[in-house]
């Protein structure tokens, strides 16, 4: 399916449906770090009911699901409240970035993205977060994230993660995110430089399509980024007692490396422009040098033609026809027009 879009999958069903037959036989990994500023657990479990007894736990827990089961999300749905269209939102990958006040928790919707240098492309997959007072429960549709960084801190204790609440394991989630976005914007620039040298040597056909690809992730980036920036910005302005003032500075602090990538992504839609108008500019000179080419030879064998068809004309009476030596001195004379006209187009510097 395009990356530009994805379809909804309920269609013509109600508001809030999740559908049984969605993802029943993917594989589900679900983790749990439950932790203080003393203590810390972390926990792997088969079954999303053992999960239940955190939920009035004092402590913090972060519940991580990895692969999409609309049969688990309907136990989560029924055991915290979650409103329909939050678990519909959930099952459904083709989500615009957003960020929705449910009172009791927040919703919020984002993009991870990676490249895979296998296919050497960008790939990418939803996040969801339901942020509640002393809980996150995080859903990824696979396996894999860039969240490691952040288990390694809770496990150590690093920093002030276990000091503080839910809403700032948030961030640091949001953060992680956000800081990976570098890195695959890092590789694309890459491409763009390598796709600029190879413009500039030897603009051929296929580096159309190159920029062609490279102009499309850019939309793509674009797409995901430009709406994630308002749902940071709408998760500073927010009056709900779930966001501590002090982590607004923090948020802060992500909007602008939000907007720091919107700037990068930005600044590389007008190089690949760029880029494409000078492809465009080196194929026609290209053209314009095989025209050019194609010109001289003809230019100097229309004299030639001309000289050859006077002579090929079967008058009788043409005094060089019965001349011993007239096909000889015809074809110096040829040969001299021929080199006298490349010496004029080479003095005249033409070539």
């Amino acid at each position: 399916m395009s990356k530009l879009y994805k379809k909804k999958k309920t269609i013509g069903h109600p508001p809030g449906t999740i559908l049984d037959t969605q993802n029943l036989n993917q594989k589900v990994i679900i983790s749990v770090f439950d932790y203080d500023a003393k203590n810390v657990q972390e926990k792997n479990f088969e079954k999303i009911e053992d999960c239940f007894p955190f939920k009035d736990s004092p402590t913090v827990t972060w519940i991580n699901i990895e692969g999409i089961n609309s049969s688990i999300i309907k136990k989560i749905d029924e055991h915290y409240g979650i409103h329909p269209l939050v678990s519909e939102d959930i099952v459904s990958s083709g989500q615009r970035p957003k960020m929705e006040d449910y009172g009791d928790y927040i919703f919020i919707v984002l993009k991870m993205i990676y490249f895979n240098d296998k296919v050497h492309d960008i790939v990418d997959e939803q996040i969801s977060l339901i942020l509640g007072s002393n809980f996150v429960i995080s859903f990824q549709e696979q396996e894999g994230d860039v969240f490691d960084p952040i288990r390694k801190r809770i496990l150590e204790g690093k920093g002030r993660i276990r000091t503080v609440g839910t809403d700032y394991l948030a961030y640091t989630l949001l953060d992680a995110v956000v800081d990976n976005y570098y890195v695959v914007l890092e590789k694309k620039g890459d491409d763009i430089e390598k796709l600029e040298e190879e413009v500039m040597l030897n603009p051929s056909n296929s580096i159309g399509r190159k920029i062609h690809n490279l102009k499309r992730d850019m939309i793509y980036l674009r797409k995901q980024i430009w709406p994630l920036r308002e749902v940071i910005s709408a998760l500073q302005r927010d009056e709900s007692d779930l966001i501590k003032k002090q982590t607004g500075v923090y948020l802060r602090d992500v909007y602008d490396h939000t907007i720091q990538v919107m700037d990068t992504v930005d600044s590389f839609r007008d190089m690949i422009s760029g880029i494409h108008d000078s492809y465009l500019s080196g194929i026609s000179n290209k053209m314009n040098e095989i025209m050019k080419v194609l010109t001289i030879f003809a230019a100097i064998f229309i004299p030639l033609t001309f000289m050859a068809g006077v002579y090929g004309m079967n008058f009788e009476f043409m005094p060089e026809l019965k001349w011993k030596y007239g096909y000889f001195v015809l074809l110096g004379l040829m040969a001299s027009v021929g080199f006298g006209m490349l010496f004029y187009f080479k003095k005249r510097k033409w070539i």
